[in-house]
């Protein structure tokens, strides 16, 4: 197995997408299995729903990020390698490169599989010094890729399009300090509400006007009352890691709920697509 990717521009600096997108994993999971294949990069964490764990699957175009990329996998048929890491390390690694001029990413072998990076980082005098990080991972034997694939996505009761993710995350932030557990509900007429309920208490956040996916409208109109609310319990901390891990705006955010079983989020970052998904609270 092998890779060789690289990452350069001619210019002086060089500010990686890649560096943010790691931050956010790293936001999301502790341990995560990066998945490399000739197009596309992956990181996922496969918890199972049903089990009540989170999963997530973040797809990243290669040719978006690398100038050049080289890599073969087990076999010409299963050209794919699946390593896990601990995402920390690499944000922390790939934090290094914000102002690099080039940056190179290898799997090499050093008594344990690591992942290599090479940083070429300008000095104020113009010369160049390379600074490299060793990334300790594990590489996933091919009887257990079944397990690491892209997830099924369920058939929503209601789609949606969500509010400011800062602004969302501020609310859920002072909502956490009342109650453990959530309520997100939303319907077809393009609203959501966040709701908490104590004994002593019940607070709800309503927002309007959110608008409804195309699909949404067209496949549920004709069986559902738009004002009808579809509803989930979270726990309110897995909802609140999961804003945190968004320090950029999406450029399209949409939250898929399966009453009282899921909760299915679907963002887009330009380059970068995520797909988080928050079992029912049980």
């Amino acid at each position: 197995m092998e890779v060789v990717v690289q990452a350069q521009c001619p210019g002086p600096s060089l500010s990686l997408p890649a560096a943010g997108v790691s931050n956010m994993v790293a936001k999301l999971a502790k341990a995560c299995t990066l998945r490399i294949s000739p197009e596309k990069l992956n990181f996922i964490v496969s918890d199972k729903v049903a089990n009540g764990g989170v999963s997530m699957w973040c797809e990243l175009e290669q040719e978006n990020f690398f100038s050049e990329f080289q890599m073969e996998g087990v076999s010409a048929e299963n050209n794919e390698i699946y390593l896990e890491l601990t995402a920390e390390n690499l944000s922390r690694a790939l934090k290094t490169a914000q102002n690099a001029r080039a940056l190179k990413v290898k799997l090499t072998n050093k008594h344990f599989p690591c992942l290599t990076i090479s940083i070429e980082l300008l000095s104020v005098s113009s010369s160049s010094r390379i600074v490299t990080h060793d990334i300790p991972v594990k590489v996933i034997p091919r009887k257990l890729w079944k397990d690491l694939q892209e997830p099924a996505v369920p058939d929503a009761d209601v789609s949606i399009y969500l509010p400011v993710l800062k602004t969302m995350k501020s609310i859920v932030e002072k909502m956490k300090n009342i109650s453990n557990h959530l309520i997100i509900e939303a319907n077809l007429s393009g609203e959501l509400n966040l709701k908490i309920e104590t004994e002593l208490v019940c607070v709800t956040t309503h927002f309007k006007d959110l608008g409804n996916p195309p699909t949404a409208r067209d496949a549920a109109a004709r069986d559902r009352d738009p004002a009808q609310m579809a509803e989930v319990h979270l726990d309110i901390r897995r909802l609140l890691q999961f804003l945190a891990g968004q320090q950029v705006g999406p450029t399209k955010a949409v939250c898929n709920i399966v009453s009282n079983k899921m909760v299915h989020f679907d963002l887009l970052h330009e380059d970068v697509s995520l797909q988080y998904f928050i079992p029912a609270f049980s």
